[in-house]
């Protein structure tokens, strides 16, 4: 079965789809959808970029009746990050259906609003184990009409200690209910939680060639990092990337170090709050920042279309964490880069990772220069919460700030902010002239942000 046509979906389900232009399936979505699609319990073994995220959330919606607002799915989540990517897309898969609300219960927000949304009901609860966890506790969350939950990243969510979490939140749900547990590795952890909240569940194991990134992996010994990485940026021509570190201040300083080098990077780690996170990944992947410093944690599930590289600026101390580090680049189908920096005393370290790349020496350093992108975002105090649509957006910079199409980027809408992206060239004179002129008819407060 290659089709998603020939599934037994909703055929809002399937309308959906099309509209998103989804019609073959990938190797993980056609092993696990007629099995998710028949009620069973699945243990999915799948790779980043494979597709396992339509999966559940195809198999999620085909179960929610619209007319009954009640939490009838749950899907955990490692980090606040991938939640609202999930999010994303079972939004983007429930739109023909209508009056599907997906809520996402994250840490680093205040209870208070997620509280009251649950008040008004939500059909599909996205979260984090610890958030989940604590409404749970505090009786404002009810699962007892719960008829699916999924895992994904299940194997990150034990590394970080979510275990105990995990196995409280399933004693809130109902004995009936339909478990999928997503992984990318399959430790004996993961085999032993599987077993412990599953109910004879299916073991898929996906190693496709057709899902498996092309990714092209790189390793340069170096005596001065930061040299190098200037170096490296030029040589390869990157324009765009994610630089991992291995902690939250070797982030902020090398983010520090960068701008201060004229190459225009934003940081993003667990120490921000996350509005900040949020901001920083709008900001990147609208292309106003070229260059994310990212710690593991914080960088995990972010999905960036037209990545050129990924860049370990520490060497990780775990393989796993190595995979998942270049998993981020090499996505649906296209080619990747990942290089790593080794310190002379680092080259044993990185051997034991047992990667197909020796370390090798980089090329002189090039003349340096400044890395900015041609665009920069631009927020507006509302968003969907107060009815502005991008439409309106675009609307206003056309007719109020004689923009073309081609000079607005990327729109992106949260509940009570919108971010626009423009060229960074006009975005100051766009700042000027908007921030007193009217948005479907009235006057919103808006600042630049770089």
């Amino acid at each position: 079965m290659s089709s998603f046509e020939q599934l037994p979906l909703q055929t809002s389900l399937k309308t959906g789809l099309r509209r998103l232009n989804f019609t073959s399936m990938t190797a993980i979505q056609s092993q696990s959808l007629p099995l998710i699609l028949e009620g069973r319990d699945i243990v999915a073994q799948a790779s980043t970029g494979s597709g396992k995220t339509l999966s559940f959330a195809l198999g999620v919606l085909n179960v929610i009746n619209p007319k009954f607002f009640a939490p009838q799915s749950l899907v955990l989540c490692p980090t606040r990050e991938l939640a609202e990517q999930v999010a994303l897309v079972i939004r983007s898969c429930a739109s023909e259906i209508g009056n599907i609300k997906v809520l996402t219960l994250c840490g680093g927000v205040p209870m208070k609003g997620q509280i009251h949304s649950l008040k008004h009901g939500a059909h599909v609860i996205v979260g984090t184990p610890g958030r989940v966890l604590k409404l749970l506790s505090m009786e404002t969350l009810d699962f007892s009409h719960c008829k699916v939950t999924v895992l994904d990243e299940a194997d990150q969510m034990v590394d970080m200690g979510f275990l105990e979490d995990i196995e409280s939140i399933f004693a809130y749900l109902p004995a009936t209910r339909q478990t999928l547990l997503f992984s990318a590795t399959y430790p004996e952890s993961i085999q032993t939680l599987s077993a412990r909240l599953s109910n004879n569940a299916v073991f898929l194991q996906v190693q496709s060639q057709e899902t498996k990134p092309a990714i092209t992996e790189i390793a340069y010994v170096v005596n001065d990092k930061i040299l190098a990485l200037s170096t490296l940026l030029q040589h390869h021509a990157i324009t765009n990337a994610i630089i991992f570190c291995n902690t939250k201040v070797a982030a902020s300083e090398l983010c520090e170090t960068l701008n201060y080098a004229g190459i225009h990077a934003i940081p993003l780690h667990g120490d921000m709050e996350q509005f900040d996170r949020n901001e920083a990944i709008i900001q990147f992947r609208n292309g106003s920042a070229p260059f994310l410093v990212a710690t593991d944690v914080a960088g995990r599930g972010i999905d960036i279309e037209g990545l050129d590289a990924i860049i370990n600026y520490d060497v990780p101390q775990q393989l796993d964490r190595y995979v998942h580090r270049i998993g981020r680049t090499g996505r649906a189908g296209k080619e990747g880069t990942a290089i790593t920096l080794i310190s002379p005393h680092q080259t044993d370290s990185f051997r034991a990772l047992g990667r197909p790349c020796e370390p090798q020496e980089l090329s002189s350093a090039t003349v340096s220069k400044e890395i900015l992108t041609t665009m920069r975002t631009i927020c507006i105090d509302a968003g969907k919460k107060e009815k502005l649509r991008a439409g309106d957006i675009v609307g206003a910079l056309i007719h109020e700030c004689d923009l073309s199409k081609e000079e607005i980027g990327k729109i992106d809408q949260l509940e009570h902010l919108s971010y626009v992206a423009v060229s960074r060239e006009l975005a100051e004179t766009v700042h000027k002239k908007l921030k007193n002129r009217p948005i479907k008819g009235r006057i919103f407060r808006l600042w630049l942000l770089d």
